[in-house]
């Protein structure tokens, strides 16, 4: 959602810091369960100064799946277009996935568990931008299969293993615990790769291709604080 015109950087601050407690809210009692006058409660606003700085509870949802998903598919299409082996992206794009669910979990919750509580263009918005996402991965997959890298994959199946060893961690990750979102990442793809390896033994080394990349061009860091735009959410 747009700022609205006329309105100050206070405005703006104030608006995001409802966002943040509406996915707060939302990932503890669900979208449906949340009232906006548990919100107001929440953020100590009357619902109709609530109503000032939201325009509506669906807005409110529109915000958080954006918060999730225009950047991590901005950073998936720059992922996609890099130089460097199929293998070396997947693994950066997964460190992305990855890094994102570890920052807002509550905004992963709400974006997992209500996006079908949108309707209309947006709901089919999001739904298209999941879509183009998925087949990112697909293309990667794929590009690794016509190298010889990969063995022979069902494109689809392929997809969704990669998508669901991930999209299942903020269920149970604990950030600031024993595993970090480099860790996993690189587990997982140790994992995925060797299971879709055509032989092992002539496996890349991504791991020091990934080390290489993260030196050599830090100006395509992996801080989702350097690539997130919380403010500018609509598109």
């Amino acid at each position: 959602m747009p700022r609205p015109p006329g309105h100050g950087p206070d405005f703006e601050v104030r608006r995001q810091k409802i966002i943040d407690m509406a996915a707060e809210l939302f990932a503890r009692q669900g979208y449906a369960a949340t009232s906006v006058n548990d919100l107001g409660r929440a953020v100590g606003l009357a619902k109709g100064a609530l109503y000032y700085y939201i325009g509506s509870k669906e807005n409110l949802l529109i915000e958080i799946q954006s918060r999730v998903m225009r950047p991590l598919l901005s950073r998936a299409r720059q992922i996609a277009e890099l130089e460097g082996g199929p293998l070396l992206r997947l693994r950066l794009l997964s460190e992305s996935l990855l890094t994102i669910i570890y920052r807002r979990l509550d905004h992963i919750w709400v974006y997992e568990h209500d996006y079908r509580s949108l309707s209309g263009n947006e709901l089919r918005t999001l739904l298209g931008q999941r879509s183009e996402f998925e087949q990112l991965i697909t293309g990667l997959l794929t590009e690794a299969v016509e190298q010889g890298t990969f063995r022979a994959l069902e494109p689809r199946l392929a997809t969704l293993q990669f998508l669901n060893l991930h999209n299942h961690t903020y269920q149970w990750v604990q950030p600031g615990g024993r595993w970090d979102a480099a860790f996993l990442s690189r587990e997982y793809c140790s994992t995925l790769f060797r299971g879709f390896a055509a032989s092992i033994g002539d496996l890349p080394d991504v791991e020091e291709q990934a080390a290489a990349f993260k030196r050599d061009r830090p100006e395509l860091a992996l801080d989702p604080e350097v690539w997130w735009e919380p403010t500018s959410v609509a598109g």
